[in-house]
């Protein structure tokens, strides 16, 4: 089981940076509002949905040969005092996908992005529990010195018959 939570770690990490943290392309979807990226690595297949804009919620979903493997549910978003600041809001979340891109997600686990990430006024701060198989925590986006955003998320293995 060890090697395969290995190979689970590289592919999210890969999976991760080809998607939201890397400005993917987005998925068809025929339903309103929701925003879905994917990504593929036989016999892996990723795919994280989410909804909302200022708040929003999501799960990241890992299939291994065909079958639900491993899941992530996040949600949060911009606190109240920023939730009417849509170019704040873009600015935050470009901050996100870069604090996602940093660290050692490949070789570590790493739920979203590193512990501490920071550039200029941006700081960006994870927190979490337990390894891949399960976990919970949070994160946080500070701008000069004042959270502007915060996620929290939980997952793990799934395990079926």
């Amino acid at each position: 089981m060890e090697d395969i939570l290995k190979k689970l770690n590289r592919f999210l990490g890969k999976a991760s940076l080809a998607t939201y943290a890397g400005s993917g392309k987005e998925a068809d979807t025929q339903v309103p509002g929701l925003h879905e990226l994917e990504f593929e690595e036989s016999p892996w297949y990723y795919r994280d949905s989410y909804i909302g804009f200022f708040q929003s919620w999501g799960r990241e979903t890992v299939w291994f040969n065909g079958k639900p493997f491993w899941i992530q549910l996040y949600g949060g978003g911009m606190v109240a005092e920023f939730q009417n600041k849509k170019e704040f809001a873009l600015e935050t979340f470009q901050f996100l996908k870069k604090a996602m891109a940093e660290g050692e997600k490949v070789e570590a686990f790493q739920p979203r992005g590193p512990e501490h990430f920071s550039e200029g006024d941006w700081d960006y701060q994870c927190e979490w529990r337990g390894d891949i198989s399960k976990f919970e925590g949070n994160e946080r986006i500070s701008f000069k010195d004042k959270t502007v955003f915060t996620h929290h998320f939980f997952g793990g293995l799934i395990k079926s018959d």
